[in-house]
């Protein structure tokens, strides 16, 4: 058997790559533009129909361009103000965000939230986030306030009670100082493993906190968030959806999810508006 030594190095690489490919190449993200011209424009005023400004929010090592390219034009035209921003930067780290310990990224959206709400005069969001986008989301309604201010949270294959990465974080124990090494470099990778602290305050006491709406959309395809149904929470105002109950013909793996699948989209606009939801099937990948 090889010394851990040796193998600290390659099982961190491994970890880290699983995350990384998750998310597009760092050439893209140079090439990357802003969605749209109507991402962030604080002076956009939530219409009637959609009375709440919608906050995006990134994945692990992406960020608020690449992340939602294809969602920010879906929401814009179905008529709401849609925002994004980038959290959880590391020192001499560009264009790659959500590697910060996730409790200050937590304090990042706590602070974007006021300030849409500040600009559109809206007195509660909407939140959508991707990965560790829509598990970070419920550190700040649950320890920073935040349930007064959002009235629903869309996670899309979230990492609610953390993830072995098929397994493998399950050998961290056997590798003495690789959790410290995650922990320094990569905050957010040890906050999202199974079992950590993060995770277990986060989920002390319940999966959800009173007066916010929950969904969770999950594909049984996720090689990233494993197992799956790890996704999934418990309580009341939870609405969890597998992708495949709803077209079993659908492929998407933990980035496609959250990148260009619309029928994971349709069920968005649908949590975000109920009131006039349609059924998901798999002709919403044409809508």
């Amino acid at each position: 058997m090889l010394p851990w030594k040796r193998l600290l190095g390659p099982l961190a690489a491994l970890l880290l790559t699983a995350a990384v490919a998750v998310v597009p190449a760092a050439g893209a993200a140079q090439a990357a533009t802003a969605p749209s011209s109507g991402l962030n424009d604080y002076s956009c005023k939530p219409s009637a129909a959609h009375p709440r400004p919608v906050v995006l929010v990134h994945g692990t090592f992406a960020n608020s361009a690449d992340n939602w390219l294809a969602l920010v034009p879906y929401l814009e035209n179905r008529d709401y103000c849609v925002f994004s921003f980038d959290y959880g930067q590391l020192s001499g780290v560009p264009l790659f965000y959500g590697l910060g310990p996730i409790d200050k990224s937590a304090e990042q959206l706590k602070t974007f939230v006021d300030k849409v709400l500040t600009a559109t005069g809206a007195a509660e969001t909407d939140l959508v986030g991707h990965s560790q986008g829509g598990l970070m989301p419920r550190y700040y309604l649950k320890f920073l306030g935040g349930a007064a201010k959002v009235n629903a949270l869309v996670g899309i294959a979230p990492d609610n009670h953390g993830t072995t990465l098929s397994g493998i974080t399950n050998l961290l124990p056997y590798f003495p100082g690789i959790q410290d090494l995650l922990t320094t470099n990569t905050p957010a990778l040890a906050d999202q493993v199974v079992g950590s602290p993060f995770l277990t305050k986060l989920n002390a006491g319940g999966d959800t906190v009173p007066g916010v709406k929950y969904t969770v959309l999950a594909t049984k395809y996720d090689e990233v968030v494993t197992p799956y149904q790890s996704q999934f929470l418990s309580g009341s105002g939870v609405h969890n959806v597998l992708l495949q109950d709803l077209c079993p013909l659908d492929l998407s793996e933990h980035a496609a999810i959250g990148l260009f699948d619309r029928i994971a989209f349709h069920e968005v606009a649908n949590a975000l508006d109920p009131t006039h939801a349609t059924p998901t099937t798999c002709a919403s990948a044409l809508t």
